[in-house]
């Protein structure tokens, strides 16, 4: 069974000049122990699809259609304090940047203890235990000195430690981590990779691993959503989507990846960018980029369809398509 479903999601921004709809029909689940990547360029709505399953959507977005459910729960029509009980005790956040999930005020133990404390029935002693232990557990030396440290007093790699230890503090059945690497050096990003897999492993944690670099993906990941202008492009085990992608946008995303075994001068590229959410165009969203894209494809627009070992919103697995490319 899936730990977390998301049906049909769709999240819309009210404005002055009409509606905007950011994330458009999303569906997909994550199972137990499970890791499941989503990538795509700036603006895909990687972060935005993250954002409205913890429920920390900006306001004036909202969920406008479809639903989000954890263990069956549907979580998507909760109000805020409600929302709030589950983010923690059930769903746990990881950001890009730590310094925005840590209180600079207080002590990191202080942090921790009375995050433990919010959501299990613990005295004071017993989760100070746990937040050493936590704390030992993402690999921070001296743990039970380090709790009276702030977090001025950590590096960056070890900040983003005490936010992984931070978010298992309530031993959450999801993870949602929001490019938790990007601000590391690349020494630091392979070390919190190893520990997000390890304590997901020892925790039987699923994660929702965002990001836009594919070797994050490709070392980390069970299976990988590949996201373009709101919407799944392609869906699939991590190995087949990187290997034999299906979807001429994944295709192009993995050309432009950079190879030391070949000599070439120039790197491939996507010609023309991402639209925007009030200029997407009729059809498949990536048909004006889409080096094999035929009439189709500006009318229609693609489902998710069989193809292979994945599933790509392209018309090219259509087996009922007329024309091929």
């Amino acid at each position: 069974m899936s730990l977390l479903q998301v049906n049909n999601l769709i999240v819309e921004f009210p404005g002055r000049h009409g509606t905007l709809r950011a994330l458009d029909d999303i569906s997909f689940n994550i199972a137990p122990g499970e890791v499941l990547g989503v990538v795509g360029e700036s603006g895909a709505g990687k972060s935005l699809t993250g954002a409205s399953i913890i429920g920390l959507l900006e306001p004036p977005g909202r969920v406008a259609g479809g639903q989000i459910l954890l263990e069956g729960q549907r979580i998507d029509n909760l109000s805020h304090d409600q929302m709030r009980h589950i983010r923690g005790r059930k769903i746990g956040a990881i950001f890009q940047d730590p310094l925005t999930s840590l209180n600079p005020l207080y002590t990191i133990g202080r942090q921790l203890v009375e995050t433990i404390q919010a959501h299990l029935p613990v005295s004071a002693e017993e989760a100070r235990r746990r937040a050493i232990a936590l704390l030992e557990d993402t690999g921070i030396p001296a743990a039970a000195q380090r709790l009276g440290h702030f977090p001025h007093q950590f590096s960056g790699g070890m900040r983003q430690r005490v936010v992984i230890a931070l978010a298992l503090a309530a031993e959450p059945k999801l993870i949602v981590a929001d490019e938790p690497t990007t601000a590391l050096d690349v020494s630091i990003q392979a070390q919190i990779i190893q520990l997000l897999k390890r304590v997901c492993r020892e925790h039987g944690a699923a994660v929702m691993l965002i990001t836009h670099d594919m070797g994050v993906i490709a070392e980390t990941c069970d299976r990988v959503a590949v996201m373009y202008a709101g919407r799944i492009a392609e869906i699939g085990p991590v190995h087949e989507v990187i290997n034999q992608p299906a979807h001429p946008y994944t295709m192009g995303l993995m050309a432009a990846i950079p190879d030391i075994t070949v000599d070439r001068e120039r790197l491939n590229q996507i010609d023309g960018a991402m639209p925007r959410l009030n200029a997407i165009p009729p059809g498949c969203a990536y048909h004006p980029r889409c080096p094999r894209a035929f009439e189709r494809c500006g009318v229609e627009r693609p489902d998710l369809l069989g193809a292979g070992a994945t599933h790509a919103a392209c018309w090219l697995h259509d087996a009922h398509a007329g024309a091929v490319a």
